[in-house]
């Protein structure tokens, strides 16, 4: 039986990111170990490197990262880059039972939804046009509309670098993930290129904002640009026609909103408040009972 090769890219992109959900809750345990022995790798401290469960979760995502990298040159990345979010659920569940991390009921709905938007995409992807030669590689990176594109997020890049990023980097979400989303949708597009060439080749011879907000509009942005990048190039949507184009964008829709409903309910750790003093009154004729007297908060100072 022979294979299709969006088959193929579907199988390594879920593969892909089975392997680097779980390397997220390899390293996490790790970081916990070494944490509970030495300092802290958020206060610098370096005993994770010593760490057998971290460097396991490092190996795991590099052998997930290169399956993802083969699935892009099989399937296009209206396909592969949606199903990232999958690495999401797997990350979410295995945290639940192995971090204790809870997920909540809503979290649920945000993984049914991941997984609806993705059967929604894999149904209606489109069967790739894969390039002949290398030549065509060239002919297709050279065309007028993506050099376009490539000009234009180069020029959108410097200005979040040079302008944006001294002003509003450490006060708007938007500087610092659109810089990672603009050159990462360039970056998958060069190594689709590069894998593609290779295969042809081979046969002719977590700080300054909070992580629930972080990481879904990072995944919106990526992907997005990346589908559109991809589309420019390799014209992923010609001979499409409109009603699968937009069931496409459904499915993406409902990932992402799956995506953003699973990460806003993820339980947060408490962080105390500096500086806090409290009194209170307790004792055994109070029976449990404590009466919570005077509360001060301040910044600067704490008092014994």
């Amino acid at each position: 039986m022979t294979i299709s090769e969006n088959t193929k890219g579907l199988i390594l992109a879920m593969a892909s990111s089975a392997f680097i959900g779980s390397s997220f809750i390899l390293k996490k345990k790790g970081l916990k170990r070494a944490g509970a022995t030495g300092a802290r790798a958020g206060v610098g401290g370096y005993t994770y490197l010593l760490e057998p469960l971290w460097w396991a979760g490092m190996v795991i995502m590099i052998i997930g990262e290169v399956a993802n990298f083969v699935a892009y040159i099989y399937a296009p990345a209206v396909l592969v880059t949606p199903l990232g979010a999958l690495s999401i659920i797997v990350s979410a569940v295995l945290a639940h039972f192995l971090l204790q991390e809870r997920l909540q009921k809503m979290g649920v709905v945000g993984c049914l939804s991941c997984i609806v938007g993705s059967v929604i995409i894999v149904i209606h992807a489109p069967q790739e046009r894969t390039p002949d030669s290398v030549e065509e590689i060239w002919n297709l990176a050279t065309q007028p509309a993506f050099l376009v594109y490539l000009a234009a997020t180069a020029s959108l890049v410097l200005a979040l670098m040079l302008y944006f990023e001294p002003r509003y980097g450490h006060v708007n979400i938007l500087v610092y993930l659109g810089i990672c989303s603009l050159m990462g949708s360039l970056t998958v597009m060069s190594i689709k290129a590069i894998g593609i060439a290779i295969r042809l080749t081979l046969e002719g011879a977590l700080d300054t904002f909070n992580a629930a907000l972080v990481s879904p509009v990072y995944y919106a942005m990526f992907t997005t640009l990346t589908i559109i990048a991809s589309a420019i190039m390799f014209k992923d949507w010609s001979g499409q026609n409109v009603s699968t184009i937009v069931s496409e964008l459904c499915g993406f829709i409902t990932v992402l909103s799956g995506t953003m409903i699973l990460h806003s309910t993820r339980e947060q750790q408490p962080v105390p408040s500096q500086g806090s003093v409290a009194w209170y009154i307790s004792g055994d004729s109070m029976k449990g009972i404590e009466e919570h007297l005077i509360t001060i908060s301040n910044s600067h100072y704490t008092e014994e």
